[in-house]
């Protein structure tokens, strides 16, 4: 288990730098960052001076190099839009994008999960053909759509919700902010939760009842229920469990997608978290923050992969077994 833990820690490791490449490939290709920080009447004496500070005049690996290493060190340099640290900008805006990603990765998993479960064991009744039909829409329309249609049914028509915001905050040690603790922040979060998190809970409701339906014809199923145990104990206990391993890996990569294509609700929306300022960021050609946010992103992807394999064992004692071995 040590080893496979130590080797799955290397590769990481390799996928990072990787990313590190592409993301410092931006400061050399995608515009000239000195071009970004002096004006059009900068004489060019001062345009060297910066160059030569800024270490742009180094060899390529010298400057790929302080780059990881300041990387590693979460310094991404200074904004060209804000003239602010990056590193500030995304740890201001962080709080507001992971409660949204968590809320809407919570509500796709508790959600799709009990819709598979029960539209693989009902599946001739009504509601199950329902949640099929639910699930056909969420995969077909796209985010931006399924976000402006629940603004205008929630918040234009009915009025019950607001459209766009955060709502009011709380600042819980110094630096993290929450709405969970305020009755309009909880408020202005359901929207956005449910447009981001439609797409993924459709994805695992019909993962969840393909691999139910698929668990249920085994004959170890077949042997239990000839045993005569509960219904209850072979659905949740058997066929439920086993069914899990896959979900666990759509469920983690999911994470990451969440989290990293958040851009598109929180624009809808106007929330104020690290996908809004990443657009931001592209409209006036800000590539540290585009940078940061890359490696960020890589990060996290890198990270829940990581926890995901290692939450197979605890799951599957198959492969608890082949990890020993």
């Amino acid at each position: 288990m040590l080893a496979f833990v130590i080797r799955r820690f290397l590769q990481s490791v390799v996928v990072m730098l990787a990313v590190g490449l592409i993301a410092f490939a931006m400061f050399r290709f995608v515009g000239d960052p000195v071009n970004q920080m002096v004006g059009v009447d900068t004489p060019q004496a001062e345009v060297e001076r910066l160059r030569a500070a800024l270490g742009l005049n180094d060899p390529m690996l010298v400057q790929f190099g302080r780059f990881i290493l300041n990387a590693a060190q979460l310094d991404f340099g200074i904004s060209y839009q804000f003239r602010q640290p990056v590193t500030r900008l995304l740890a201001e805006r962080a709080p507001a994008t992971l409660e949204l990603a968590f809320t809407a990765a919570g509500f796709a998993l508790v959600v799709g999960v009990l819709m598979g479960v029960y539209s693989a064991l009902r599946r001739d009744s009504v509601l199950a053909r329902v949640f099929q039909a639910v699930s056909l829409v969420g995969v077909s329309l796209p985010t931006f759509l399924i976000g402006i249609l629940l603004i205008y049914l929630f918040a234009v028509q009915l009025g019950w919700l607001p459209s766009n915001g955060r709502g009011e905050t709380v600042t819980l040690g110094g630096w993290w902010t929450t709405g969970l603790l305020t009755r309009s922040g909880l408020r202005a979060l359901i929207l956005p939760a449910i447009t981001l998190g439609l797409f993924q809970m459709t994805l695992i409701m019909r993962l969840v009842r393909a691999e139910m339906l698929e668990v249920m014809r085994t004959d170890y199923i077949k042997f239990a229920r000839a045993r005569g145990l509960r219904t209850r104990v072979i659905h949740f206990g058997h066929a439920l469990k086993n069914t899990l391993v896959p979900v666990i890996t759509i469920a983690g990569l999911q994470l990451g997608s969440i989290i990293a294509f958040a851009i598109i609700t929180e624009t809808v929306f106007n929330w104020p978290g690290m996908g809004l300022l990443f657009l931001k960021a592209v409209h006036n050609v800000d590539i540290p923050i585009m940078a940061a946010y890359l490696m960020l992103i890589g990060f996290l992807f890198v990270t829940i992969n990581l926890i995901v394999d290692l939450a197979y064992g605890l799951v599957d004692p198959r492969l608890r077994i082949a990890l020993r071995s």
